[in-house]
């Protein structure tokens, strides 16, 4: 790919039918590119077809500058689909190359965070646990969350189908209270019932592990750190929301908003379609590189409404539950989940690369113009 003929349909190349097949393409456009690679095989968990599952790092530009960005995919396992087809062409794009040479900084790719949840067609880790929820400090007490509890025994349906009971349930607490506080209830993170949704753990996942040391050994010593996590599955097709990812720091999102954009929005202020978590990737960052200039987005890409997704992780988690569910209903709902949070069109492709792309040049002039 270079930066005179970028068409939808080049672009569309870079990304994968399965995370064996992202990660090979992957590890060759870092090869192609010159990076500096390296891999961090899981210890336990393998792929469906018995493979290794890993992080990958690609590291390129000037590897010892005082600026780098680091874009990141899969911590919502299923969403790396996305996210590796964006890295892949990122570093198969001759204009992204030269921009980072014009700002002098290192670019780290870091694919499939999850990538379990990516090989397995789940968004959560093999341990069920939503990496955005299991970033907190583990040594204090975790506060109930009793808007979860209120809902579990409903938006975790022990058939599939739901049954009616179930869903006149749910019916009745969407009547009562509307869609938004279902959304905060469920999607704030949850630690108390380990089989149920955007549960954050009991301890530090291994990619937790991971992606902090990677911030520890190549992010502490800057100046200056940006961070793009891409993910999908909220907002209008096709359109790549800028969500603010850190803390409640007024002069963290200022810098965040001068680095990729004033249309950057922050659930703390109530402006994204997200609702607040807890727990975050971002801290992987923040505790590691606590004397860095940090700014950090995660670019979230519409796909379908958001009933829609939340139905395709309900039957997800229902397989969960029952590990012997036929096969043809498991592959179903798979197929179903992988639709709900990537579009496997030239269209769609197209439209978050270029969205993707402008948000690294941005952050790469922002790097830059810290200096």
């Amino acid at each position: 790919m270079s930066a005179k003929g970028d068409s939808v349909s080049t672009v569309s190349e870079a990304f994968a039918s399965t995370y064996a097949d992202a990660r090979e393409r992957f590890r060759a456009a870092a090869g192609a590119r010159g990076a500096d690679s390296v891999e961090q095989v899981h210890p336990q968990a393998r792929g469906p077809e018995g493979e290794a599952l890993a992080i990958d790092v690609a590291r390129i530009g000037r590897l010892d500058a005082p600026g780098l960005l680091v874009v990141s995919s899969g911590t919502h396992g299923v969403e790396g689909f996305c996210g590796s087809g964006i890295q892949v062409a990122l570093l198969q794009d001759d204009a992204v190359a030269r921009a980072l040479d014009r700002a002098g900084c290192e670019l780290a790719l870091v694919h499939a965070v999850n990538p379990y949840g990516f090989a397995h067609l789940r968004r959560v880790n093999e341990d069920n646990i939503d990496l955005n929820r299991n970033f907190r400090d583990f040594s204090q007490p975790i506060a109930p969350n009793p808007a979860y509890a209120e809902v579990h025994d409903f938006i975790v349906p022990n058939t599939w189908p739901a049954g009616a009971d179930t869903e006149q349930a749910l019916g009745a607490y969407l009547a009562k209270h509307g869609a938004a506080r279902l959304q905060a209830a469920v999607t704030i993170g949850q630690y108390e019932f380990p089989d149920g949704l955007f549960y954050g753990g009991a301890a530090p996942a291994w990619s937790n592990v991971t992606l902090r040391n990677f911030f520890h050994t190549h992010g502490a010593g800057r100046a200056r750190l940006g961070w793009i996590d891409i993910h999908t599955g909220l907002g209008p097709a096709g359109h790549g929301e800028k969500i603010y990812s850190g803390p409640d720091d007024p002069a963290r999102l200022a810098r965040t908003r001068a680095w990729f954009g004033a249309d950057v929005t922050s659930f703390y202020a109530g402006s994204s379609s997200s609702a607040a978590v807890t727990g975050s990737v971002s801290a992987a960052a923040i505790d590691a590189c606590p004397a860095v200039d940090y700014a950090g987005i995660g670019l979230e890409f519409g796909t379908v409404p958001l009933e829609h997704a939340m139905q395709a992780l309900r039957a997800d988690q229902y397989l969960f539950k029952h590990p012997d569910a036929p096969a043809p209903l498991r592959a179903a709902i798979k197929r179903a989940l992988r639709d709900a949070f990537y579009f496997d069109t030239d269209e769609w492709k197209g439209m978050v690369y270029g969205q993707a792309r402008v948000a690294v040049f941005q952050a790469l002039q922002g790097l830059s113009e810290a200096a």
